[in-house]
């Protein structure tokens, strides 16, 4: 497997969703290499203490300091533009520290593998990078002017071709990277649109491959004798947890509301629970390690969070509503309740 390395970046307080999918990315493809840019002492000082096999972690100050030019983007962009910013720039690096890798792929942080991803593999034998789309719904296709492909998965093939999209996305995002759009801009993933004009870049079509909220409308999701399956079809590769928050204290919350996503019994039971499970086993198994004197959350998000401004009266209103809704109508879209994550 270490001819095929991942890279992703997180802070502290997203440690326990990067150690998930870190867990997850052993369990199903033992030996994979996974390279955690750490957008906090914090989290560098945590992994440098857990020291785990093919995890590899680096501080920002030296990713910043081979790379200048991005560096020199950090005072005109927010905290979270700038996170975006440095998505190509750190697989670039990543692939100049690997030069016997075959592929390396950014994956965002809060994925998680439920099985390998050699079906993936085996519709990239002759490609040099591969994306795959939102596969957005009938009734989300609002949302296509933020991109029609996620970040969540973007590999690179260790060659001239691969590379050479990765360095012109890297160019595009030193240029402009914001978190709003921008004609056909948006962050870092509004870029991804002119990838297929590109030689030998590959559109992922296995459904199973960042099955998310925003998609799973699209499918029936089954579990049984071969595991979950989409439509009866597709084994579950990996999931993408956008939008999982805690909130009241004793409620875990998806987005599936938000993107009018169905949240059945085998969802929440088969996809969300082992994942809640292990977060919660690593915030207990971290906690005594973790340095908790640095605040300041990490996201990244299909779409802006336009609902951050309203936050704190959102938030009051939900605890009134809350007081008045039934149990049923809480499970649409609760994951756990009576649970501190």
């Amino acid at each position: 497997m270490a001819s095929r390395v991942y890279c992703t970046y997180f802070d502290h307080n997203y440690l326990s969703r990067g150690l998930a999918l870190y867990h997850s990315l052993q369990r199903h493809m033992p030996g994979a290499r996974l390279w955690v840019l750490c957008l906090s002492e914090a989290c560098y000082r945590t992994l440098v203490a857990l020291d785990l096999p093919d995890l590899v972690p680096r501080q920002l100050k030296d990713f910043e300091t081979a790379d200048p030019e991005l560096a020199a983007t950090r005072p005109h962009r927010s905290t979270i533009e700038y996170y975006f910013t440095c998505t190509p720039a750190w697989m670039l690096f990543v692939l100049q520290h690997e030069p016997d890798a075959e592929w390396v792929t950014y994956l965002d942080g809060d994925l998680f593998f439920y099985r390998s991803a050699e079906a993936i593999y085996r519709e990239l034998e002759n490609a040099a990078v591969a994306i795959i789309p939102h596969r957005y719904p009938p009734g989300l296709q609002r949302l296509r002017k933020f991109g029609t492909y996620n970040v969540g998965w973007v590999g690179a093939r260790n060659d001239a071709d691969g590379i050479a999209v990765i360095r012109w996305w890297r160019a595009r995002c030193i240029e402009w990277c914001h978190d709003y759009v921008d004609g056909d801009r948006f962050a870092d993933q509004g870029y991804l649109d002119a990838f297929p004009q590109f030689p030998r870049v590959r559109v992922v079509d296995n459904a199973g491959a960042n099955l998310a909220p925003w998609n799973i409308g699209n499918y029936r999701i089954d579990f049984g004798d071969h595991g979950l399956l989409i439509d009866g079809v597709h084994p579950l590769i990996f999931f993408h947890f956008q939008g999982l928050r805690k909130g009241l204290r004793w409620f875990i919350f998806n987005s599936h509301r938000v993107y009018r996503a169905p949240f059945s019994r085998v969802v929440r039971e088969r996809i969300y629970r082992p994942y809640v499970d292990e977060l919660l086993a690593i915030e207990k198994a971290v906690g005594p390690i973790l340095d908790v004197s640095e605040t300041g959350p990490q996201r990244r998000s299909a779409v802006p969070d336009v609902r951050q401004a309203l936050k704190s009266t959102l938030r009051n209103a939900a605890v009134r509503v809350f007081q008045v809704l039934d149990i049923a109508t809480r499970r649409a879209f609760v994951v756990f309740r009576g649970v501190a994550y």
